[in-house]
């Protein structure tokens, strides 16, 4: 497999900088602004999370830093494999939080997303596999709202059908109570230890949506969210992260089915579409993004499409709570 140490030169990080003003700001806003003590990550096994906790053990070192593995009935045994071996090499206190028993407690798996699925495919059992899917990255661009389902019985063969908008989205509520929960467990271990949470998302993750809010999506400091993809392995690369992190291909790790991210969510490759976001974000024409991206001036214009439907239909992610009127008059102090 390739490697991703390889960045294009749009891309290319000074590692050591970088990781000075991350670590730099980890400590800053832990001891001004959170006034905490140290920070728990959870570990996913991830390029992601590998980095954001190895970077907190470089601001703080290991003694305040927690690791938190999360797994499911559903999850890769890898992530927990990798996520452990990681914590070892960093020297970290870790815990283990089976999320099963809460997420079966919700009706996660069988009453709320099969049932769903059963509405589409009324043959569909609790033991088999299920994943979503997009279209063939060629049309997605125009055809942004549409998404299959994939299911696949013990030892059987896959198919695809077409979801309907109340099934895609009830599968998509059940899923999420997956990242919901797993934030819930984060936040407790902060609050006992008094620590503060870091939030573990990419550029491209931060950018286009790609969280759930109240879940992933929710923390008190994201170290990484201005890095994209690219650049986020050749920080993984300085900071030491082991190979068997930085070869696994990126998963979602959401459904019982293997499933890339291009496969759920984005509409290239990240590596190839962390130089689209890029390109798009400085401006510079559709030709000189093909050029560096190795892309038809036709597949970034549709890449770039997709950029702006994503970043208008999840703009309500990033909106905080509203108030119907100014509550702390401006001027005055923020009570502490």
């Amino acid at each position: 497999m390739a490697t991703h140490s390889d960045s294009t030169t749009s891309l290319e990080l000074d590692p050591a900088a970088a990781t000075e003003r991350i670590v730099d700001a980890l400590r800053l806003h832990l001891a001004v602004d959170f006034k905490r003590k140290g920070y728990v990550v959870g570990l996913s096994g991830g390029v992601d999370s590998s980095v954001s906790v190895a970077l907190a053990v470089r601001a703080l070192g290991p003694k305040k830093v927690f690791g938190l593995f999360m797994p499911e009935h559903e999850s890769d045994p890898d992530s927990l494999r990798l996520g452990k071996m990681l914590a070892d090499q960093l020297g970290i206190d870790t815990a283990t939080e089976d999320i099963a028993p809460i997420l079966e407690g919700a009706g996660c798996y069988r009453r709320r997303r099969n049932e769903a699925i059963r509405r589409v495919v009324p043959e569909f059992r609790d033991d088999w596999g299920c994943k979503l899917v997009l279209p063939n990255a060629k049309l997605q661009a125009d055809l942004i709202n549409v998404t299959y389902l994939v299911v696949q019985p013990p030892g059987g063969e896959m198919r695809r059908v077409r979801l309907p908008a109340p099934e895609y989205r009830q599968i998509v509520a059940a899923s999420n109570f997956k990242q919901r929960v797993r934030k819930m467990m984060e936040y407790y271990h902060a609050d006992r230890l008094h620590y503060a949470v870091i939030g573990t998302p990419n550029r491209l993750e931060y950018d286009q949506g790609f969280f759930v809010k109240g879940g992933d999506g929710l923390a008190d400091i994201k170290p990484i969210a201005h890095l994209y993809k690219t650049q986020v392995y050749q920080l993984a690369e300085y900071l030491g992260i082991p190979s068997a992190v930085t070869s696994r291909p990126p998963t979602t790790d959401t459904f019982s089915l293997p499933q890339s991210q291009e496969e759920f969510y984005y509409s290239l490759p990240t590596r190839k579409l962390d130089l689209v976001l890029n390109g798009f974000n400085e401006g510079r024409s559709v030709e000189s993004i093909a050029a560096e991206a190795g892309l038809s001036s036709e597949e970034v214009e549709r890449s770039i499409r997709d950029v702006q439907q994503k970043r208008k239909t999840t703009r309500y992610l990033h909106m905080p709570p509203w108030v119907i009127e100014s509550v702390i008059p401006e001027g005055t102090e923020v009570p502490v």
